[in-house]
């Protein structure tokens, strides 16, 4: 199980979740793993009345499926935030107009170790700093920069550079910080933070601890200086006004960056489970035979427009069912019958082909190309284009060893060839004599 989405989920509903899961994921062996972070999680927080009971009890009956890893089908990809793969907006209590008590209670609701925040350096002292928090920053985000929250960052967390002996020498007042938090005291509402990079967990390893510039501000924290700045600012305008709500890939790439795979997508279902399905169960699969179906239903009309001597209707049906499967055999194989049939022997060709791609071991396909290569063929060597046309015969041949007519008109050929090539011959050495007798 997803340690982290759960230690959230229990964070936010309390002693009331907990509870329900230690009832319904008893027998689960990873639920039994983190049982005991879970307890320290809930130990701290300010209960309040449950409101949300049957919530409640469907996130710890499916928690197995909710927070099993299982469902990601690849790694969330890691990417600095862009503007404009998608909007990038201010948090969105900041559109409500909730009460500063209350945003503060969230924070300290919601803020765990690993967090990661960014502040304004407000005091300097022998054990450490202090510092006045702007935003949050890597994950979860807020714009608390009104609210005065203080964190204190200990001597021992800020890395020594070289044999230095006074760490906070290269810090003074008013420099941005962004840290990790360390500890948090949800009753006394009191943070600890620390610059060492081991206080970030490893999906966040990639951010930098320390002093940053103005330029390093995540984005939604100047959208919310903006916001905060403005009585006629709307979540709407906001977001309309972003470059990545005009991306029309920014459905692919937010599901990539959270490993999940679209054409994949997991089910809370238990009776849905993807594993529970083989490969031809899923939707595209059954729509593909529900294509070929339909496909056939049109060659089968064609095919008596055919017999009854109606051509352009047969036609009209075979590009009918090959709009509904463009890889229709018996459709190409029709097709391709009634090309031939109307002396359109390439088109013909082309369309036993594509048919043979599909099915290699179609009869009517392989029988139907063996007879139109050799009637191409035929036409061709009426042409006097000999080598295409001992071409055709052979490829039919290399479809049909025991397919006579083409073993035939290419023995005939290769006479004709030689025989051609003996009168070549003999007329080459007369008009040498005559070359000579009349040199002499």
């Amino acid at each position: 199980m997803d340690r982290d989405l759960l230690r959230q989920s229990v964070s936010y509903h309390g002693h009331t979740l907990f509870s329900l899961l230690k009832c319904e994921q008893q027998e689960n062996p990873d639920f039994q793993c983190i049982a005991g972070d879970l307890s320290r999680t809930v130990q701290y927080r300010k209960e309040r009345r449950v409101e949300n009971v049957a919530v409640q009890q469907f996130i710890a009956r499916k928690a197995d499926l909710l927070f099993s890893p299982s469902w990601q089908s690849s790694t969330p990809s890691v990417k600095e935030e862009t503007e404009d793969m998608y909007a990038v907006m201010p948090p969105l209590e900041q559109f409500m107009e909730v009460p500063g008590s209350d945003r503060r209670n969230l924070f300290f609701r919601d803020i765990e170790r690993g967090d990661v925040v960014i502040g304004r350096i407000n005091s300097l002292r022998e054990f450490g700093f202090f510092v006045t928090l702007i935003c949050l920053s890597g994950g979860l985000e807020r714009y608390i920069e009104d609210l005065e929250i203080t964190a204190l960052c200990p001597l021992r967390d800020v890395p020594t550079h070289g044999n230095h002996d006074d760490p906070l020498s290269y810090y003074q007042n008013g420099d941005l910080i962004q840290a990790g938090v360390k500890d948090v005291d949800r009753y006394h509402e009191k943070l600890t933070v620390s610059l060492q990079p081991s206080s970030l967990p490893s999906s966040l390893s990639h951010l930098k601890l320390g002093v940053i510039g103005v330029d390093d501000m995540p984005a939604h924290y100047s959208r919310s200086v903006a916001v905060a700045s403005s009585t006629t600012e709307t979540y709407e305008k906001v977001l309309k006004r972003t470059l990545g709500f005009a991306n029309p890939s920014t459905v692919e790439f937010l599901l990539g960056k959270l490993g999940i795979s679209e054409t994949d997508p997991a089910s809370l279902m238990r009776g849905l489970q993807t594993k529970n399905f083989l490969k031809e169960d899923y939707a595209t699969s059954i729509r593909k035979k529900q294509s070929a179906s339909w496909a056939l239903k049109c060659v089968k009309i064609g095919v008596d427009h055919f017999k009854s001597g109606r051509h352009v209707e047969a036609m009209n049906e075979y590009n009918k069912g090959l709009e509904i499967d463009t890889n229709n055999v018996e459709a190409l194989v029709a097709r391709g019958a009634l090309y031939a049939t109307k002396g359109s022997l390439n088109k013909a060709i082309d369309d036993f082909e594509l048919a043979l791609e599909s099915c290699p071991t179609h009869r009517n396909a392989r029988k139907y190309l063996c007879q139109t290569l050799v009637e191409r063929g035929g036409q061709v060597e009426e042409e006097e284009k000999l080598a295409t046309a001992e071409g055709l015969y052979r490829k039919a041949l290399a479809l049909d060893e025991t397919f006579e007519e083409a073993e035939e008109a290419l023995q005939k050929l290769q006479k004709h060839i030689q025989v051609r090539q003996c009168k070549n011959i003999i007329t080459c050495l007369r008009l040498q004599g005559l070359v000579c007798f009349t040199y002499w």
